[in-house]
């Protein structure tokens, strides 16, 4: 699956008192709560990027005191001490160091999280060993964010920058940009750049022409 480009360039915050709980994430919130029933000690966390699995996982991690693990930088032989956390775990460069930490995990009764774009069935896993491993594991999957959250997510992306806008301008982007939290994450990133280089709020008009490229096809 092939995933649309949304940089955010400004770091986010990953504090529990930050997240948008919402039945679209009721589901993974419920499994995060009890480690202790993961089909053999793992669970995969996945969904659409910027649905919020990252933030999750941070969250879960404090809470664990576990070890967090960038997906694309584990390679080697890792042993760890206590509960894992893996973002983007489906992207990993070395597979057979998410295999070798998996079974020193399981070895040690320690539990792994995981987050990925897609459930571990429909990941492209080229090493049979890992692949068992992943799938074999419990997989949750976050759903495209209500209306609602979508709503509060973009009054707390506003606030966090100081970023006011005009209800025509918070309309276009609840109504015109994809579903998704990382769309939304990339309009407001560029509406605030674009706020402090002009020293002026942004009318609708001038929203809709900077925010063309990611708007849904058809939209205006």
């Amino acid at each position: 699956m092939k995933q649309l480009a949304l940089p955010f360039a400004e770091p986010q915050n990953y504090s529990a008192l930050d997240f948008c709980a919402a039945p679209s994430n009721a589901k993974a919130r419920e499994w995060l709560a009890q480690p202790e029933v993961w089909s053999n000690g793992r669970l995969v966390l996945w969904g659409e990027a910027g649905c919020g699995k990252t933030h999750l996982l941070h969250i879960w991690a404090a809470n664990q005191r576990a070890a967090l693990v960038n997906g694309p930088e584990l390679h080697g032989l890792v042993r760890p001490q206590g509960p894992v956390a893996v973002d983007d775990a489906d992207i990993v460069e070395d597979p057979r160091a998410l295999l070798h930490l998996l079974n020193a995990a399981a070895e040690a009764g320690k539990p792994v999280l995981m987050t990925a774009r897609l459930p571990p069935s429909r990941q492209p896993i080229k090493l049979a060993d890992l692949a068992s491993r992943l799938r074999a594991a419990e997989s949750v999957e976050i759903r495209e964010p209500e209306e609602e959250l979508l709503a509060l997510l973009l009054t707390r992306l506003t606030a966090d920058c100081q970023l006011q806008l005009s209800i025509p301008v918070r309309n276009l982007l609840l109504t015109h940009l994809p579903r998704t939290a990382s769309a939304l994450r990339e309009a407001v990133a560029r509406l605030h750049r674009a706020t402090l280089t002009l020293g002026t709020r942004i009318s609708r008009q001038t929203a809709a022409l900077m925010l063309e490229d990611l708007m849904t096809p058809g939209m205006e």
